[in-house]
Parts: structure tokens; C-alpha cells; sequence
């Protein structure tokens, strides 16, 4: 069985790298490289897979809820991907490695049944990007 839980969380970042020149960052990243950053309200999907247990349910939501809470979206709320989150230090805040950093704060943590089987992120309407998980149920 799995359930997926929907959180939101809004931020900014800039999407750029000391590799290449500004003429290249700009190139790759359009406006996205915009020196000021951007912000988007990000939509995050936690899905959690096993099997339902005596109370019927494969998680207890208010756990599952309290972790990304706890460890996830306080640390990201109205922040500045790229200043204030350590994980993201040193790569290009994209939202491909924001969904590894959720998906690396979720399970240093994890303590729940069920295994995380997947983040999903959406950016924008036209931007969503999944991670599948590899962390096995304790």
C-alpha cells in the first residue's frame, strides 16, 4: 500500500555555478541565473509504501506529518536555497538536488514503519521532478 502526503513550502534560489563563466550560467539557466534569485511555492509529495497495519493504516499521517514538518520544512520555508540550507551549499540549487536533500533529510530521521518511497517536487505548473527512494522499512 502506499499513501502520499502533500506539504508546501515557499523559498528562493539562483541557479548558477562556479564552473562556468557568467556568460555560460546565463546561457544555461536563462533567467533563472538572475543575480537577485527567484522564488517559487514549491509542492512537496511524500509517499511511504508497506503494508497496513492493526489500525488500518500503512503510516500514522500525524507522525509522518511532524517529521516533514520537523525536518524538512523548517528548514526550507521562506528561505534562500542557496544560502541557507548547508545540504545545498556548494550545488546548484536546482530542484533536482533540492528533492535528494529532502529525500536526505527525511531519512537521516526516519523512524516511521513505512518506507519512504518517494519525494516528489513541483516547482511550477510545468516543473515537477521525483525521486525514488531506496530506504528500506526499520
Amino acid at each position: 500500500m502506499r499513501l502520499s502526503r502533500r506539504y508546501r513550502f515557499a523559498a528562493s534560489h539562483r541557479l548558477n555555478t562556479d564552473a562556468l563563466t557568467a556568460e555560460e550560467n546565463a546561457a544555461l539557466y536563462g533567467k533563472c541565473n538572475n543575480p537577485f534569485g527567484h522564488g517559487h511555492d514549491y509542492v512537496v509529495d511524500v509517499t511511504v509504501e508497506g503494508p497496513v497495519d492493526a489500525s488500518g493504516q500503512v503510516v500514522d499521517r500525524q507522525a509522518l506529518d511532524w517529521l516533514v514538518r520537523e525536518h524538512v520544512l523548517a528548514r526550507l520555508d521562506h528561505r534562500n536555497l542557496n544560502c541557507d540550507v548547508p545540504e545545498l551549499r556548494g550545488q546548484v540549487a536546482t530542484t533536482e538536488n533540492l528533492a535528494s536533500t529532502v529525500a536526505a533529510m527525511l531519512t537521516v530521521r526516519w523512524d516511521l514503519p513505512a518506507r519512504l518511497a518517494r519525494v516528489r517536487i513541483s516547482e511550477t505548473t510545468r516543473n515537477t521532478f521525483e525521486l525514488e527512494t531506496e530506504l528500506e522499512t526499520k
